[in-house]
């Protein structure tokens, strides 16, 4: 890269959006300005770089590899430009503060709920904005940060540029429930009345669906699965109908009982769920997220 006397910024930011969209079509309707202009843009800072920064085939646009490096001092520019807003408003109690939390499909509602309300609590004005997902999806949302923090159940793995980090915030032991119909058919001591019995799972990206499947077999247990779930809702939705046998965090026994009027069967206290805050580098962090992965020191559940 030749030698260079100063730096266009509005074009680094062109070519930031450029590259996070992957379209030059894509950015110019993001930032409302003609795709004529934005490749006028990129060339102006391509020229001014003495770089090619993208590689196109078709219609599609790659980083080169002295774009790639490029991007990710572009990326934490404006991302740290983007904190200091935040952090900017979140002084100014008339503009709320904005939270942006991931929340994985495998997480119980009610847990993520308990996670993320200390935040409410603490922190006045603030706007939160859940977005539920798969985990892989919500990770890489992260990692351009498009959101401030991922609730899921397991650690982080990252295969991105960003480096990820993940904060223990509360484990429990497990709990089995049915619903009174299927009691009468498979009344027998637990764990055995699980054998050969109907069972509900959640989605095989569960980090806890193996750990359980393991304990089963050192039992010597093998019950019939009758239904899968990306929703742990629906799936305790089915559970309450006899469907089949289901699984769920302990800490939640009173509230599933009580909210799908199902039966306790028996406890799994070696099999333990654990909940996780994920995070992405940053330089400023977000106040929200201060207090939520700040729960798991104290022992939350």
């Amino acid at each position: 890269m030749r030698g260079v006397s100063s730096l266009n910024y509005h074009h680094l930011y062109y070519f930031w959006i450029v590259a996070k969209e992957e379209s030059v079509m894509a950015a110019a309707k993001k930032l409302r300005l003609s795709q004529p202009t934005i490749s006028a843009q990129l060339k102006s800072l391509e020229d001014s770089l003495g770089e090619q920064l993208f590689d196109r085939v078709g219609r599609r646009l790659f980083l080169s590899e002295q774009g790639k490096m490029v991007f990710r001092y572009a990326n934490e520019i404006f991302t740290v430009g983007q904190e200091l807003l935040q952090t900017l408003q979140g002084q100014h109690q008339s503009r709320p503060l904005r939270l942006h939390v991931g929340i994985s499909d495998v997480v119980p509602k009610i847990i993520a709920h308990r996670l993320i309300q200390p935040a409410l609590d603490e922190i006045e004005n603030l706007e939160m904005h859940c977005h539920e997902g798969k985990p892989d999806k919500l990770l890489f949302e992260l990692a351009q940060h498009n959101l401030d923090l991922v609730i899921t159940d397991d650690r982080a793995t990252s295969t991105f540029n960003t480096k990820l980090f993940d904060h223990l915030l509360g484990q429990s032991g497990v709990t089995f429930f049915a619903g009174r119909k299927l009691l009468t058919t498979y009344g027998k001591k637990f764990p055995q009345c699980l054998h050969e019995a109907p069972l509900l799972l959640p989605s095989k990206e569960s980090a806890l669906r193996k750990d359980v499947e393991a304990w089963l077999a050192a039992k010597g247990i093998q019950p019939r699965l009758v239904g899968e779930f990306d929703d742990s809702a629906l799936m305790k939705v089915f559970g309450q109908y006899s469907n089949g046998f289901f699984y769920a965090p302990s800490i939640l026994e009173r509230d599933i009982e009580r909210q799908y009027k199902v039966v306790k069967v028996g406890r799994v206290s070696q099999v333990k769920e654990s909940f996780y805050g994920i995070t992405a580098e940053r330089k400023i962090v977000h106040p929200a997220v201060a207090v939520i992965t700040a729960q798991g020191k104290g022992g939350l559940f």
